[in-house]
């Protein structure tokens, strides 16, 4: 159940409506919840991968009936289900793209999690037609081989599209271990 709960709060970080007091609070959650499931050697999206083709009556029933989500208290076994319904009412291809990018966050370093958290709090400021440009390029630098990256980023075609401060949050995320190309460019980044 630590993964279902690991899961469904990383999927969470799908949605775009975070509320910005609560914000420190959920990060902790999913840590502790993170950290409980790598202590049991899970990933944490297992739970999510073995009971996403479930039709929702039978994925509630299933979180229902695990012992560790019955010891949650009620208003967290309420969130959590939240997010399993709005998982669940993604498309197929969204939820892959989700669960692609709890795995690839889940093999990054303490130090790439906070490279990355502060490269999306940076876009996050961005107006959003700025914002779009860089998460398409972030998109097209990814099917690039990592050499490649750089080279692009400080091409003349980039120069005369995006400003040095752009170019730095290219840089910077073209440094991670960036998910596939098949992440769509108005999709938020993880935040844990």
């Amino acid at each position: 159940m630590r993964v279902a709960t690991a899961a469904l709060i990383l999927a969470s970080a799908a949605s775009p409506c975070w509320a910005q007091g609560r914000f420190a609070e959920r990060r902790q959650q999913r840590q502790e919840a993170r950290q409980q499931a790598q202590a049991q050697g899970r990933h944490a999206g297992q739970w999510l991968r073995r009971y996403k083709d479930l039709p929702p009556d039978q994925q509630q029933k299933a979180l229902d009936n695990d012992p560790q989500f019955r010891s949650l208290p009620p208003a967290r076994q309420q969130v959590l289900k939240e997010r399993l319904q709005r998982f669940s009412s993604l498309p197929q291809q969204q939820q892959n793209r989700i669960l692609q990018r709890m795995e690839t966050w889940e093999h990054l370093t303490p130090g790439q999690k906070q490279q990355a958290r502060e490269l999306f709090s940076q876009l996050r400021d961005l107006p959003p037609d700025r914002r779009r440009k860089l998460r398409t390029a972030i998109r097209d630098l990814s099917a690039m081989p990592p050499a490649q990256r750089q080279q692009v980023i400080e091409s003349d075609r980039f120069k005369s599209e995006f400003s040095p401060q752009e170019r730095g949050l290219l840089s910077s995320a073209s440094q991670l271990p960036l998910a596939p190309a098949e992440t769509a460019p108005n999709e938020p980044a993880p935040e844990d």
